[in-house]
């Protein structure tokens, strides 16, 4: 099994310059290439770098250039992305890419792999295993242990970590039960 890996920029990729004394993109590929030597070799990579920015940064031109990165690949993909507009990268590809032909996982991280975090190397161990898995073409996104389709995971800005949400007939049912909680409370009152 083959995998492609397109590196985008993103926190994941942060190094502090210490002329700047800012945290800022790294462009060498370097903490992924750490990462994947843990593999040792017992998985095939291909891994591409393209845009190299925040998530912040990124535009549709951006997103245009991702698709195309995408759609010339033949190997199921893994994305490396900022987490601040990976949703919207996400609904980009899957609104373009018809039909979809591979399984393609967004992953990232909030802390630098720079910074000593293990966070990055959670995330893009858990895409690489959920590649394995997952029986349908997709998009997804894996982070902090979840792997599902991008449209039922989200960003919790608040606690600082992703969660899947709950499907429409999920919240409807909660919904209703909890109306029928303040029923009972408002008839016993």
């Amino acid at each position: 099994m083959k995998i492609t890996i397109i590196n985008t920029g993103g926190t994941f990729n942060k190094k502090y310059n210490p002329i700047s004394g800012k945290l800022e993109v790294d462009c060498s590929n370097e903490s992924i290439v750490s990462i994947l030597e843990n593999t040792y070799g017992n998985i095939e990579f291909e891994l591409i770098n393209i845009i190299s920015k925040d998530s912040l940064e990124f535009d549709d031109n951006d997103r245009k250039i991702l698709f195309k990165t995408i759609n010339s690949c033949k190997n199921d993909i893994i994305v490396i992305h900022g987490t601040d507009t990976m949703k919207q990268s996400c609904e980009y590809i899957d609104k373009n890419l018809k039909p979809i032909h591979t399984k393609i996982i967004f992953t990232g991280s909030m802390h630098p792999y720079y910074c000593g975090s293990h966070e990055p190397t959670f995330n893009l161990a858990t895409s690489i295993a959920a590649l394995k898995f997952l029986q349908k073409n997709g998009v997804y996104i894996a982070m902090h242990g979840v792997v599902d389709h991008y449209s039922v995971v989200e960003k919790d800005r608040q606690k600082g970590r992703f969660y899947r949400i709950s499907s429409k007939k999920e919240i409807l049912q909660n919904a209703i039960e909890s109306m029928q909680l303040v029923d009972k409370e408002n008839q016993k009152g």
